[in-house]
């Protein structure tokens, strides 16, 4: 037997309770097809002081469902683990796609890695005066980024625990995520310096 395998009957042999069973069941549906995150990313985009999050939460969320759901899903095929494991139960009925990597999982972490990524090195922007600068966020967007962090992990874990994810998968997911934040904050740097270098062209022009 797997490690993998083995993580998932130590998880239901010693873990489960009756306690945990609704709570993680409850946690793991809050990341059913993303409704959470873009209800989330809309705000972002709605209120203005967080535009710039929405945004590049945006971009992070599409190429990670990109990724995960559309290319490496169907390009691994892997078998979910209640159809591999003997004696594994599932504690939240079958599931439409393949097992890697966990879409739950990346798409929490495309989010919230997004705003990890911001609290630790700044929000890009330019200046009134034209200068480029990172302006340190503050100390509730900070807050709020450890939270979103901290959902993001308990939701990964609850797809472990419920059965219907190996831990190479939600592993995956998680680094699929954090990785199209970091891509996303970039994109975001790129395009705003872009955009004010054109613009101071028009002026000169």
């Amino acid at each position: 037997m797997s490690w993998d395998a083995g993580f998932l009957l130590y998880i239901q042999e010693y873990i489960r309770s009756d306690f945990l069973n609704p709570i993680m069941k409850v946690l793991t549906h809050s990341g059913d097809k993303g409704i959470l995150l873009i209800v989330l990313i809309l705000a972002f985009l709605i209120i203005p002081r967080t535009r710039a999050i929405g945004i590049m939460s945006t971009i992070s969320i599409v190429i990670e469902a990109l990724l995960n759901n559309v290319l490496l899903k169907n390009l691994i095929a892997r078998t979910r683990p209640y159809d591999e494991i003997e004696g594994l139960i599932n504690l939240v009925g079958r599931q439409s796609d393949y097992s890697f990597p966990s879409g739950h999982t990346g798409a929490a972490f495309a989010v919230a890695g997004a705003m990890l990524v911001v609290a630790l090195f700044g929000l890009p922007m330019i200046e009134k005066t034209g200068e480029f600068k990172r302006e340190d966020p503050s100390l509730t967007f900070k807050l709020i980024s450890v939270i979103l962090i901290m959902y993001a992990t308990l939701l990964a874990f609850s797809r472990m625990y419920v059965g219907v994810h190996y831990p190479t998968d939600v592993l995956c997911g998680l680094l699929l995520g954090l990785g199209t934040s970091a891509i996303a904050y970039l994109v975001y740097q790129a395009v705003i310096k872009k955009a004010h270098e054109n613009k101071a062209k028009i002026k000169e022009a």
